[in-house]
């Protein structure tokens, strides 16, 4: 599975050479979604280089939730420096466990709330600005309508099968589901509703797996094509409405993937998502539907970069 992924940094350069341009509506939409409640699971990246380009109201709502959210993180380092005073005060007197446990929570806390606000305040963009995670916000390349061209889209990556209920997002104890990837081989099943039909492209640089590690536990790998070129990754997605009529329309995706690159399988993990040729994106984004071995050969002949890896953090 495609655990995590960064968007190509440089995506609107991307954009302006491959055609497809940016449906600022639906931006909008997002950014007014539930007046900015979606915040956290847009990258940085996107927020700073497509917010200026929002209207007004849109951009206003974004503001004033990080407005409100550097207010609560400022009262909260407040309360962070209080803590750690009164018992650096308390381990003047007598040393215990205690005091120091607190001393010690309160110091980390407060440098994760400055490294908030920094984030927050700052205006260089960083690679991992650009990264996601499942039921995060990612802009998709897909086909406008009925029309010739096509549009960049943020869709959240996880699909939400149109006509199951929002809790279909997680399993009966409580996990997120795997519905962000779409396996090959599962694709004319559960994935019939858009194999064929609606399919999209997103552009990353690299992306992240979990995978076993031989003396037990788990890590964290980060692959990278050692070209350093794009990643252009074949999708599905849909667009859920709720059944009851309460939650706002969805837009969502999952990225498709096959068995896995020798040196993605050799770095321990099972599958690897479908990068495809650029001379196959026309096809890719017109699918026929009623002839699916185009599509898979478009999958048969897709790109094989050489994936580097290192172990990115240990989980």
């Amino acid at each position: 599975m495609c655990y995590s992924a960064q968007i190509k940094a440089d995506y609107n350069k991307f954009v302006r050479h491959q055609g497809p341009v940016m449906d600022l509506a639906a931006f909008a939409r997002l950014w007014l979604r539930e007046n900015g409640l979606e915040r956290k699971k847009i990258p940085k990246g996107v927020i700073d280089t497509i917010g200026p380009l929002l209207p007004p109201d849109a951009r206003a709502a974004m503001d004033a939730r990080f407005a409100e959210d550097e207010a609560a993180w400022q009262a909260e380092m407040f309360k962070q420096a209080k803590r750690k005073a009164d018992n650096e005060r308390k381990l003047q007197t007598k040393v215990t466990k205690a005091a120091s446990e607190h001393v010690r929570i309160a110091t980390n806390k407060s440098e994760q709330l400055k490294g908030w606000i920094t984030d927050l305040r700052r205006t260089e963009l960083k690679g991992r600005d650009w990264q996601f995670f499942p039921q995060w916000w990612v802009p998709v390349i897909v086909r406008d309508g009925d029309g010739d061209g096509y549009v960049v889209r943020p869709m959240r990556y996880q699909l939400r099968q149109p006509g199951t209920p929002a809790s279909s997002d997680f399993t009966r104890t409580g996990e997120m589901s795997g519905t962000y990837n779409a396996r090959r081989d599962n694709l004319e099943r559960y994935w019939r509703r858009q194999f064929g039909y609606t399919h999209g492209l997103m552009v990353i640089e690299e992306f992240w797996e979990n995978v076993d590690k031989p003396g037990g536990g788990s890590q964290r790998i980060k692959f990278r094509p050692k070209t350093g070129e794009p990643m252009l990754v074949a999708c599905l997605w849909a667009n859920w409405t709720d059944p009851a009529g309460i939650e706002p329309d969805l837009p969502c995706f999952a990225a498709i993937t096959d068995e896995p690159e020798p040196e993605v399988a050799a770095a321990g993990h099972d599958r690897t998502i479908i990068n495809i040729k650029p001379e196959h994106v026309e096809a890719w984004l017109n699918p026929d539907p009623g002839n699916l071995d185009a599509l898979y050969a478009i999958f048969d002949d897709k790109q094989h970069p050489y994936y580097e890896h290192q172990v990115a953090v240990a989980a």
